[in-house]
This record gives C-alpha cells, sequence and structure tokens, in this order.
C-alpha cells in the first residue's frame, strides 16, 4: 500500500450504446404517452448519445452489487451517495482554470430512504470534517491499493481515490452500505436548477458575497443557472461565515427544490421531466448500477409520496477542533441507529444559517378533538413515534426557511 500525493480518479467505464438506447426507451414512452409528441426515437438517441461515463464502486466491481429492481416502486430501503466536485477539468472557462484547484468533495450527502418508504433522510457531511479514511483503491493501479489514514478532512477523499473512496469513507463513518453513488460537477448544479424552471428562495437578511459574486436583498428570488450556484457556493454572505452556516444555507434551497420538484406542476409537466432527466444525464457521473432508468423511476416512486415533513435534512454532527471540525460520536452514533433502523427521527433545532420564513403558509387547523368519530374509519397503526436527536441539526422539506444573510460590513 502507498500514500497517495496527487489528486486520482475513478475508472470510468464506457457505456454501451444499444443497451442504453434500449434503457431509455421506458422513459422516453412515458414521456411520449403524456405529452402527445412524437419525439420517442429522437428523445431516446439523444439521451443514449449523451450520457455521462459511469463509474464502478468497491463494492460492485464484481458485478454483484445490488440488483436493478422491476419499473415500480422501490422495494425496501436505499443509501444513495451525492458529491459536489470543485474540479475545474471540463467545465466552463468562467469557473477557472483547470490547474486553479484540485478534485475535492467540496458537498457531501448521503440520502437515506426508510424501507417502508415513510422518511426520508439527507445527511450533510461538512467538508472540513477530519475523519478516518480507510485504504481505498487506486484506479491505475488496483493491485496497489492507496494506505487508510486516522485522520484527514473528508473532502480529499475524491482525491485520493475518486467517488469510491468516497463512499469507502462515508460507509466507514456510519455503518451505512452505500451501493449507489453520484457526483456533480458546477455545470451540473446550473443545468438542473434551469431544467426545473427555477427555485424560488427566501431571503431573510441581504447575503453579500464578494467571492462568489452573489448579492440578494430581502425577499423571495427565483434562483436558476449561476445564481442557483453562486447561492449554493456562498459562504461568507451567510450566517456566520462558516461552512457550518453554509450548510444550512444549502438547506433553505433543497427544501425548496423538494417542494417544487414534488409539486403538480412539475411531475406533470413533461416538458420539464424530459429536461431533468436530460440535464442529469449529461451533467452527472452516476455509479455504474445507478445508470438505469429502471433504478431511477423505482427510486423517484420510493420518495414521491412520502410528506415533506417526513423528509429531513441534516447536518452530520461535529464539534470545533484547530483547522476544522471533528465528528460528535455519541450524536452521529444515535443519527445512524435510528436510519439503520429506518426509524423517522425529530431533529434538536436548525444549523443557524437560516431564518423562519414569515410568510410561509399557514398550517389547516387541527380537527376538532369533540367532534363525531366515523366507526367505519380504518384504523392507524400504533407507532412508537420519532426518535428525538437533541444532538442533530437540520430542517424538513415542509419547512419555509429563509437564508440568515450577511454584509460585507459584517466579514
Amino acid at each position: 500500500m502507498r500514500t497517495p500525493t496527487i489528486a486520482r480518479h475513478g475508472r470510468l467505464k464506457k457505456s454501451n450504446p444499444f443497451a442504453t438506447i434500449t434503457r431509455f426507451l421506458a422513459a422516453t414512452l412515458a414521456v411520449l404517452m403524456v405529452s402527445g409528441a412524437s419525439v420517442a426515437a429522437i428523445a431516446a438517441y439523444d439521451l443514449a448519445s449523451s450520457i455521462k461515463p459511469s463509474i464502478t464502486l468497491a463494492g460492485d466491481a464484481d458485478g454483484k452489487g445490488a440488483k436493478i429492481p422491476q419499473i415500480g416502486a422501490w422495494e425496501g430501503g436505499v443509501n444513495v451517495l451525492l458529491v459536489g466536485s470543485d474540479s475545474r477539468k471540463g467545465q466552463d472557462p468562467i469557473f477557472g482554470g483547470e490547474d486553479e484547484t484540485g478534485d475535492l468533495n467540496d458537498v457531501t450527502m448521503l440520502l437515506h430512504i426508510s424501507a417502508d418508504h415513510s422518511n426520508a433522510t439527507v445527511v450533510s457531511f461538512p467538508r472540513d470534517t477530519f475523519v478516518p479514511i480507510p485504504s481505498c483503491p487506486d484506479p491505475s493501479d488496483p493491485e496497489s491499493p492507496f494506505a487508510s489514514m486516522s485522520s484527514q478532512k473528508i473532502n480529499t477523499t475524491l482525491t485520493y481515490g475518486g467517488l469510491p473512496c468516497t463512499v469507502l469513507t462515508v460507509e466507514e463513518l456510519t455503518g451505512l452500505d452505500i451501493p449507489y453513488a453520484a457526483e456533480v460537477q458546477f455545470s451540473g448544479v446550473i443545468a438542473m436548477s434551469t431544467a426545473v424552471g427555477g427555485v424560488p428562495v427566501c431571503v431573510g437578511a441581504r447575503i453579500e458575497d464578494e467571492y462568489t459574486g452573489l448579492f440578494l436583498d430581502p425577499g423571495e428570488h427565483m434562483l436558476e443557472g449561476w445564481n442557483a450556484l453562486q447561492f449554493l457556493r456562498t459562504r461568507h454572505g451567510v450566517g456566520d461565515g462558516s461552512d457550518l452556516t453554509r450548510i444550512s444555507n444549502q438547506q433553505v434551497f433543497l427544501s425548496s427544490l423538494m417542494r417544487t420538484v414534488k409539486s403538480a406542476d412539475t411531475l406533470t409537466n413533461p416538458a420539464k421531466l424530459y429536461s431533468l432527466a436530460k440535464a442529469a444525464l449529461t451533467n452527472i457521473t452516476l455509479s455504474d448500477n445507478l445508470q438505469n432508468v429502471d433504478n431511477m423511476v423505482a427510486m423517484a416512486m420510493a420518495l414521491k409520496d412520502i410528506p415533506l415533513d417526513q423528509i429531513k435534512f441534516v447536518q452530520y454532527p461535529t464539534g470545533a477542533v484547530e483547522g476544522g471540525v471533528a465528528p460528535d460520536y455519541e450524536a452521529a452514533d444515535a443519527l445512524f441507529a435510528a436510519l439503520a433502523a429506518d426509524q423517522p427521527i425529530e431533529l434538536g433545532g436548525d444549523t443557524g444559517g437560516s431564518l423562519i420564513d414569515p410568510n410561509a403558509p399557514v398550517e389547516a387547523a387541527p380537527a376538532d378533538p369533540n367532534a363525531a368519530v366515523d366507526p367505519n374509519a380504518p384504523v392507524a397503526p400504533e407507532s412508537s413515534g420519532p426518535v428525538v436527536l437533541d444532538g442533530v441539526k437540520g430542517q424538513s422539506a415542509g419547512q419555509y426557511t429563509c437564508s440568515d444573510g450577511r454584509t460585507l460590513e459584517d466579514q
């Protein structure tokens, strides 16, 4: 084994164009049925020819990883790792030269869907968290893996061994099996936010960030493209200027994005659905077993009926140390024990970079407890209630929040 000294990338696998076209016919036919447009052949060819190469994860190298389900709701739970890379390779020159950065996972998020599809959790790992990194395969030399390391920042894992190394690190950190992963770069964020038609975001206090060039007044802003990317990247312009409050700012965006995607307008609009599929396939690098329409449709069906208040965005619990943060293992163990058991969770508060939206929709009044009860009404199953996690912060997709902006005067 040897310790890596330069940026490495996972080996890319060439896709079979004929198999890819076949897999995308199902999705194209679905668009055809709801749109009435005679574009099936064109759409299938377009999607198949523009798809990005996939990456083989360590757990699926022998082809015996997670099985491909039939079209329909996903059976059981699922874990997917979503990684945002700050690499400038292959990106528009507006983001800077290719030699200006390495290949760091600037954003690392784990999506967990419970086995009964009653709840879902997205865990954000602060990029400056010092964690153990296990031995990772070297994509260029599988016979000589990289040595494990006892404490390195989690955002360096993409540099050491590509997406498979990030997956292995998060598996060891959480105790969860992660058979699916995806990596997106700056252009992918721009494309996805544009494809959905923009995301309405509330700004509670003015955001001023000279580093990203983002300046937003208080109020609601429809963000897409470049502005959406810079909103997600801003750190100096929100909260206390730390990466931790940046995560809270991202949760403001993600919760609104979830509400937008689950809205009737998006789910019944074939143009938006096709644009989303095209944007994802052309801008996101997927692990082999995720790069399949059956899987994508099944996961979407598992998510679509989960109530917004049962979709939680949480920050991996940490404590401050010199040069970054370190895991709060007691709180983290409680979090991942609940996820492993597919229990719903109740969070201990927000992460400090957001405000309650004063214009949030008013919830319906609770039912009158003295009202007559229908004797034929179905009886809800008994539940032990959610696991209360006082040491874990975040919000649900059903909570309407605003970014807590920060001006240049306070920086």
